[in-house]
């Protein structure tokens, strides 16, 4: 006879209690993940139709209508050229942006109120998008101040938003839930990108000019953002925190940030990895923003040719961050997000070889960037939201949106040089190269599960 012995007690109601609270637990959680997914999905319009379609045409157009017989505009009495004014107002928003994140972030880390700051953000920056609509005549120093507003805005409101992420999901979820964030805020851009491009494209037939048109595709972005920003804004909740005694956020604020990247000697592989990521990303930031000159200067490709290559990067990155989700969970989010990096640079060098006045090679290329776009974005979030030690999240995601929108000016430095060097935007193009491979080295280098368990967090199965 058999000495193995089978345990026939019942589940008691203390097993039964447990689970249900496991259950309710698990549900609350997913309706907060939910909710979370509608932040991208407000917000990443603005990102679309605003700064990649119209308004730097359109504030560039009004720039040069106040411009004087030199072509010059003088804003607080400095001589601008009207050309370089749209350009000077993203660097601008970039520099109030990096003041004010760690202060975002230090307040939400030390009062727990992470929802009343993210609607804050969110409200002024649609507030300010929607004010675009005003922007007509010579009143470029209106579109100025809007854009700063609006840039600055949404970069603080995605700190706040990123911190809850280690918060809604367990660590084994947290790949997949990133990807869907970002697949949910791509299907929004391409959704109104297509609305927008359809009334823009028949203003006539709607009876407005193609001014009036475009000043409603700006403002319906913010109309858009602020109206799903209320879906994450009633799901997410806000945790209680243990605060410090005397300490004052208020007055810390800004300064938080040199704090934090001091603490961060404490993690050092946290800090690797930030580095690394600092690196990559900004030549996918340089990509994104600079291809569209490569295709109308160097390939000599018309405007609607552009935006259709910008709507088909948006339709495939929606693909490409669930792909990249799913892949990450059966090989793990580091090795994802460098074979990534592998594809950014085997993309960036068929671009170099791509002939003139082929539409449809151009739209190879949008297909390959979009497929890993939203992928290494998500996952290079989810994966340093492993390496953030609790209760410090909106603290380090404010120093993680600096390293993403703070540094973003060096890609396009050697990309600008490369160019005034050689003459030739495919020499330009192919620089970015380097961006790839280094941060593919320094990710290399990143033992995350390491990483993982000097930040005191649970290592996922796959990582």
């Amino acid at each position: 006879m058999s000495a193995r012995t089978t345990d026939t007690t019942e589940p008691g109601p203390e097993d039964g209690g447990a689970r249900a609270a496991v259950d309710t637990a698990a549900a609350a959680r997913k309706r907060e993940q939910h909710g979370w997914y509608f932040y991208d999905f407000a917000c990443s319009v603005y990102s679309t139709s605003v700064l990649t379609v119209f308004l730097g045409p359109y504030l560039t157009a009004v720039t040069k209508a106040a411009a004087d017989a030199g072509g010059y505009v003088h804003p607080l009495g400095i001589p601008v050229r009207a050309g370089s004014f749209f350009a000077y107002s993203v660097s601008l928003s970039v520099i109030v942006a990096v003041l004010v994140m760690p202060l975002a972030g230090a307040v939400a880390d030390r009062t727990g109120r992470k929802k009343p700051l993210l609607a804050v953000a969110a409200y002024t920056g649609a507030a300010a998008t929607a004010g675009m609509f005003f922007l007509d005549g010579d009143r470029y120093l209106l579109g100025g101040l809007l854009l700063i507003v609006a840039n600055a805005s949404l970069a603080v409101s995605m700190v706040l938003y990123n911190a809850f992420l280690p918060q809604i999901a367990t660590p084994d979820e947290r790949d997949s839930v990133s990807s869907r964030g970002w697949a949910f805020g791509y299907t929004s851009g391409a959704l109104v990108l297509v609305l927008n491009l359809v009334l823009y494209q028949g203003h006539d037939s709607f009876g407005l000019s193609e001014g009036t048109a475009v000043r409603i595709c700006l403002a319906s972005a913010g109309v858009w953002w602020g109206a799903f920003a209320l879906i994450p804004l009633r799901r997410l909740r806000d945790r209680a925190v243990v605060r410090e005694k005397g300490a004052d956020p208020a007055v810390s604020g800004w300064k938080q940030l040199v704090a934090t990247l001091k603490d961060m000697r404490r993690y050092p592989l946290t800090l690797s990895f930030l580095l690394a990521y600092l690196i990559y990303n900004d030549g996918v930031q340089t990509v994104i923003s600079q291809a569209s000159v490569y295709g109308s200067e160097e390939l000599e490709l018309d405007q609607t040719t552009l935006i259709v290559a910008v709507l088909l990067v948006q339709v495939l990155a929606v693909a490409g961050a669930l792909g990249m989700g799913r892949l990450a969970r059966v090989y793990g989010a580091k090795r994802t997000i460098m074979g990534s990096l592998v594809a950014w640079a085997v993309t960036l060098a068929a671009g170099y070889f791509l002939p003139a006045r082929t539409p449809v090679w151009f739209f190879a290329l949008a297909a390959m960037i979009g497929l890993v776009l939203g992928g290494s974005q998500a996952l290079s979030r989810s994966l340093f939201s492993h390496l953030v030690p609790a209760g410090k999240e909106a603290e380090y995601f404010s120093a993680y949106e600096v390293s993403d929108r703070g540094v973003s000016w060096v890609g396009p430095l050697v990309f600008g040089l490369t160019y005034q060097v050689t003459g030739s935007y495919r020499d330009a193009i192919i620089s970015l190269v380097v961006f790839f491979a280094l941060g593919f080295v320094l990710l290399a280098r990143v033992p995350v599960r390491r990483a993982v368990e000097a930040a005191g967090n649970p290592v996922p199965a796959r990582i």
